[in-house]
């Protein structure tokens, strides 16, 4: 949808431009249409003549993100603060917006302000996953998700009015940020657009593509789902069952990516159909599976029941895919409640019912759906249902912020000590406290999600074995051991000596299994007739005075090494011997030796 498809009135006329909005959003009551009306007012006032680079006047951007909020049918608070997202780069203060608009419109536009704090370019689909996860736990209300999301479909709807790179830039950041996030909200209208979107202006060729099968196929598509619509209908009309049924061809994206995994052209793909049945209850869903399944056979592995064992975002729905004339059709089979679910996601607690005493929605009219709690208030969300589905999120990580807002991500029970050797080792090195939102907590105290934490350092502090023990990261415990064992002559690391003692005699035992076999392999291989003094040569001359070790006992021909001792000459030792390797001064003293092969004089 482009910037001129949404309002045919002046761009310059304010007041018909609100006009067409509230002419296309009737919905909304008289109290709603004022507080959107006045947020609209102030907008203009505040912006005046002021333009934007592509030239278009600055609030036309603002109204098209009312108008997408507005279209989800989203609650008359959340439209305000769209149209007023970007008020504070017009000079107005926070105290100001909350004395015309009032706490929760301000903690809105507030919130949404946010997110310009914080760099969404990534360049890995970790860092992608990283920074989608800190965008929704730097949200204090889901509804300010809502607003960027509008925000940024917007501009990707509007994409032409950007340079060639802003394109890249803008559509590579909705497939790998905006898509999935809209995705895990179960906002699907919206992850289906920036996916199509941003697949248009990434792969051109591809997108016209697409587009032109779609095209051509369309007459034999309308005519082909037409009769498998019939026939369901039918069948439901004997079973006593109402239901409404749509049809649809898959959207761009997602036929790119089959034909991505599949290495196959548009026209050599056959399940690019599907239908969507709507009945009433969710016994009807289960009546109409085996209606559909007995019309045509099922597709082995292709059936899901997402009613009985819904997805983390609360989409509930029968899918099957069957072979309907010789070619396989998806059909999704769900109640109404759950196509709303499945259209706006948690959305659909906020959705605006007209002619309600209050703005928001009654949550007692809506099911709860997967793990969510109920919301206690209809204007403000309750805290433990944003804050669970904020873990199911964020799962075994959480993420903290630094006093300028900068993100760490750290493993669930981390501490102080973790987050200040995340920053730099010199701040884990000097800490001495640490403040959680602007109150001294333990440094050993588990962090929390979305705290803002700062480190208090002291100069003359070092690490200690009691923080060693504390640390949860690799890094803070590496970067304390290594400080440890430098610096503190009394530190005895007795699980990391006994691991290590381990691991060196695990390591010589095997070094020798490998010397032994290779010895016996070289004498088989050569066949040795001859025997071999158990002399050893330095330089070339064997007229030394030579004692071999008894803790390793060297056999030709073992790799070998030697040391000057003080009492017994030139003592011998394995290679690989590790009491060799713990002689003091052993550089020093250390010197080269080798086997004598020449063989043994015979007497005459």
């Amino acid at each position: 949808m482009s910037s001129e498809s949404v309002f045919t009135a002046d761009k310059n006329d304010t007041t018909a431009l609100i006009e067409e909005f509230f002419e296309k959003n009737p919905l909304y009551t008289e109290d709603a249409k004022s507080k959107i009306l006045n947020a609209w007012n102030f907008l203009c006032e505040k912006c005046g003549d002021k333009k934007r680079s592509c030239g278009s006047p600055y609030y036309l951007h603002c109204l098209r993100i009312a108008y997408i909020l507005a279209e989800a049918k989203l609650d008359d608070d959340c439209v305000a603060a769209g149209i007023l997202h970007c008020i504070y780069d017009l000079g107005v203060t926070d105290e100001e917006l909350q004395e015309q608009f009032g706490k929760t419109i301000a903690n809105l536009v507030n919130g949404s302000e946010k997110f310009k704090e914080f760099s969404v370019a990534s360049k890995t689909l970790k860092q992608a996953d990283a920074i989608r996860k800190m965008l929704f736990a730097l949200a204090d209300d889901v509804r300010i998700i809502f607003v960027k999301l509008a925000d940024k479909l917007d501009r990707i709807r509007n994409i032409k009015s950007l340079e060639q790179n802003e394109r890249r830039t803008l559509a590579s950041e909705a497939l790998d940020i905006w898509a999935p996030l809209a995705d895990r909200l179960g906002i699907q209208n919206a992850k289906n657009e920036f996916e199509d979107l941003s697949l248009k202006y990434m792969n051109p060729d591809a997108f016209q593509q697409i587009k032109a099968v779609i095209a051509q196929k369309k007459n034999e598509r309308a005519t082909y789902l037409h009769n498998a619509v019939s026939k369901i209908q039918e069948e439901a009309k004997k079973a006593g069952i109402e239901v409404s049924i749509s049809s649809r061809a898959k959207h761009f994206y997602s036929i790119y990516q089959k034909m991505r995994k599949r290495n196959k052209e548009p026209g050599e793909l056959f399940d690019l159909l599907a239908l969507r049945i709507i009945c009433k209850k969710n016994s009807d869903c289960y009546i109409l599976i085996g209606i559909v399944h007995g019309l045509w056979k099922p597709l082995e592995g292709r059936f899901k029941d997402y009613i009985a064992m819904p997805k983390s975002n609360g989409y509930q729905s029968l899918h099957t895919t069957v072979m309907c004339e010789g070619r396989p059709l998806e059909i999704q089979i769900r109640t109404q409640k759950m196509h709303d679910m499945a259209e706006n996601g948690i959305a659909s607690h906020w959705l605006y019912k007209k002619g309600m005493n209050h703005d928001a929605v009654d949550v007692k009219s809506l099911e709860i759906f997967n793990k969510l709690h109920e919301i206690k208030n209809s204007e403000i969300i309750d805290e433990g249902f944003f804050q669970k589905y904020k873990n199911e999120l964020l799962k075994d990580e959480i993420l903290v912020f630094t006093p300028k807002g900068d993100v760490k991500k750290l493993p669930v029970g981390a501490n102080a000590i973790d987050f200040a050797y995340s920053i730099h080792s010199a701040v884990g090195e000097k800490i001495v406290g640490a403040k959680a939102n602007g109150k001294i907590i333990p440094i050993t105290k588990p962090l929390e999600n979305t705290q803002i934490i700062e480190i208090l350092t002291n100069p003359n502090a070092h690490p200690t074995e009691a923080q060693l023990k504390s640390a949860k990261t690799a890094k803070a415990h590496q970067k304390i051991h290594s400080w440890l064992c430098a610096n503190d002559p009394n530190f005895v690391d007795k699980p990391f000596l006994e691991k290590t003692e381990a691991e060196n005699n695990a390591h010589a035992a095997n070094a020798r299994h490998i010397q032994n076999e290779k010895r016996n392999q070289k004498k088989k291989k050569a066949g040795i007739a001859q025997e071999k003094s158990n002399r050893v040569s330095i330089g070339g001359e064997t007229n030394f005075l030579v004692t071999f070790a008894k803790c390793c006992n060297p056999q030709y021909p073992d790799p070998i090494a030697g040391y000057i001792s003080r009492n017994r000459g030139i003592t011998i030792h394995r290679a690989d011997c590790y009491i060799y390797q713990r002689i003091q001064d052993l550089t020093r003293r250390s010197i080269k030796v080798e086997w004598d092969e020449q063989p043994i004089a015979q007497n005459p």
